[in-house]
């Protein structure tokens, strides 16, 4: 099951930089990041809520409207995410987005398994830990000025 989903987040990652290059040229057909990105967005909820009805479970539940306010981000920080890659992409590259976008995942998820914010298991920031963030980072400058 390991190698499954190792595959996985593999071919998700993979998807990244697909999709910055897509919906670059999403936007230069239609004229602006925020349009081609709202577009992307509005294929991906679609495609997701015909999914779900196929899923398990109701697509509606009363306990939605208990959970805190701050879990409905999400969507927020998934729709600017795809606005910025789609911004940065033509002007910086895909290798170099990509760099970037890694390394502040890498920093923000270090951050957040040190100390176990936003419900995750707490993970302590160690010596080999912080050395293999700083070999991405390093990697994301080597990339960048390459």
């Amino acid at each position: 099951m390991a190698i499954f989903f190792m595959i996985f987040a593999l071919l998700a990652g993979m998807a990244l930089p697909t999709q910055f290059s897509v919906n670059s040229q999403l936007r230069t057909v239609v004229g602006s990041p925020i349009i081609a990105s709202a577009i992307s967005f509005t294929v991906g909820a679609i495609s997701l809520i015909l999914i779900s009805f196929f899923a398990k479970g109701s697509l509606v539940k009363k306990e939605w409207l208990e959970a805190p306010w701050w879990m409905w981000t999400g969507g927020l920080l998934g729709a600017f995410y795809v606005l910025a890659t789609t911004i940065l992409m033509p002007r910086i590259g895909v290798a170099a987005t990509v760099g970037y976008v890694l390394a502040g995942q890498v920093i923000v998820s270090i951050i957040i398994d040190h100390f176990g914010l936003i419900g995750t298991t707490m993970h302590t920031l160690n010596i080999p830990r912080l050395l293999g963030a700083l070999l991405v980072i390093v990697g994301v400058f080597v990339v960048q000025k390459f």
